[in-house]
């Protein structure tokens, strides 16, 4: 009894956020309509079969959610996490960021930072207001509406997407237990969600984040120091400040969609390097035009809506043939809702 009733407040938790998600982009295109008509997109047309598909492929990635949870793959708990407090503080800031995005996408403004940033030392790839978002990735005010805004994105099921990460981790952690200390890297890791869930699923590990904007990592320290707080540093993913055959185990979360092909193979060559003979290398990112051609729309419109300067050209990348050029093996793929999976080792 206990069980259902969890699970039945699981999915009525889940169906408010996309409810809510819903409302939401109802009510910003009502709204945009209103205050700037001039500005229309020429969006992929969708039909019926798709939206029951997409509607089929959210629900099996719920239900295989709830089934890792009550197996014990990680704790029942975090099916309920959710930053409450930026919820009710930041959602009237996102709605308030609004008539600045559209204003940008009229100006054809993609890499427009307030004057108090610097953005000295970065890499040029990553001077972008990724998704429209003022300052891109780089002030504080970006880092408070980031989850709300990925979440709203993706009707609720953004944490639901980064929690397929943790049962490969576990499997690969669980080969080699005799190791005493065991340590896991977050390339990428922004702020700190996918962090916090492996924080909340092994919390015996070593676990490090690392990610190029110190406003995300700020916005990470505050989220998970209220436990035994991961390392985090500043740097980038294709130079490293690791030494060789450091992790047991590494996962980068929605990060190769926003890279340069070049600086993909970059990254994973990185990775590589610092993970140790054995380990295990986790990827999370969208759905691929070369695996999910029946989801063909949703990709076309994604770069239409927001700024992804680099989608086109990932969608159609293989990354199975760039884990393998870096040294990696026994890759295998798996696509959930609208997120793709490698899981990648390295050879002993």
């Amino acid at each position: 009894m206990a069980e259902t009733l969890t699970k039945l407040a699981y999915q009525a938790f889940q169906n408010g956020k996309s409810a809510f998600s819903l409302g939401h982009r109802t009510f910003a295109t009502q709204l945009r309509q209103w205050l700037r008509p001039e500005l229309q997109f020429e969006m992929a047309e969708v039909d019926d079969d798709f939206l029951k598909e997409v509607t089929r492929r959210r629900e099996a990635l719920l239900q295989l959610d709830w089934a890792d949870a009550e197996a014990g793959v990680y704790p029942e708990a975090l099916l309920f996490d959710n930053p409450w407090d930026d919820f009710f503080q930041y959602y009237p800031a996102v709605v308030w960021e609004l008539p600045q995005l559209w204003e940008r996408i009229l100006n054809k403004e993609t890499q427009v930072f307030d004057a108090n940033i610097n953005t000295q030392g970065f890499p040029r790839y990553y001077l972008q207001n990724f998704h429209h978002q003022t300052d891109g990735y780089l002030s504080d005010a970006s880092a408070n509406l980031y989850d709300l805004q990925v979440e709203l994105l993706f009707s609720g099921t953004a944490d639901a997407m980064r929690r397929r990460v943790l049962a490969p981790i576990k499997r690969a952690l669980g080969a080699d237990n005799d190791r005493p200390t065991q340590r896991v890297l977050d390339v990428a890791c922004g702020t700190g969600r996918t962090l916090k869930f492996l924080q909340g699923t092994f919390p015996e590990l070593f676990l490090y984040g690392l990610d190029l904007s110190p406003a995300y990592l700020r916005k990470a320290n505050q989220l998970l120091s209220q436990t035994n707080l991961p390392q985090l540093a500043q740097g980038q993913g294709e130079a490293m400040p690791y030494r060789d055959d450091y992790f047991d185990a590494l996962t980068c979360v929605f990060l190769f969609h926003e890279l340069p092909g070049p600086v993909r193979q970059q990254v994973i060559d990185e990775c590589f390097r610092v993970t140790r003979p054995g380990g295990t290398f986790v990827i999370c990112d969208s759905i691929q035009a070369i695996e999910t051609p029946e989801l063909e729309p949703m990709m076309a419109n994604f770069p239409v809506l927001f700024h992804e300067p680099y989608y086109r050209d990932y969608i159609k990348d293989d990354l199975v043939t760039r884990l393998e050029t870096a040294g990696f093996n026994g890759v295998t793929t798996q696509v959930h809702f609208v997120s793709k999976y490698w899981v990648a080792h390295k050879p002993v």
